[in-house]
């Protein structure tokens, strides 16, 4: 299986998750995780995605998914899981 990590973070608002998970779902990738939390009107959320169905180029579904955080006025970042470890590593 090949995962990746969707992180989101911004001002909250009425249906950032339901318009996240519907650009999956119409993909065919599901979410094996996911995290959420609200601080002071702050947004967070943090999936881990099967990203094995993915027919176009992992590139292009990480451009997409940018585009939505643009709409959303959110940060949208889809990272494969190696690339996430690798930045993230102490």
């Amino acid at each position: 299986m090949k995962r990746a990590v969707i992180t989101v973070v911004g001002k909250d608002s009425v249906g950032i998750i339901a318009r996240i998970c519907s650009y999956l779902a119409d993909r065919g990738i599901n979410i094996l995780d996911i995290s959420q939390t609200i601080v002071g009107g702050y947004f967070n959320m943090m999936m881990i995605i099967d990203a094995t169905p993915i027919d176009d180029s992992f590139a292009s579904v990480a451009r997409d998914i940018k585009k939505l955080g643009v709409e959303l006025g959110m940060d949208i970042h889809c990272q494969k899981e190696e690339i996430f470890e690798s930045m993230h590593r102490i």
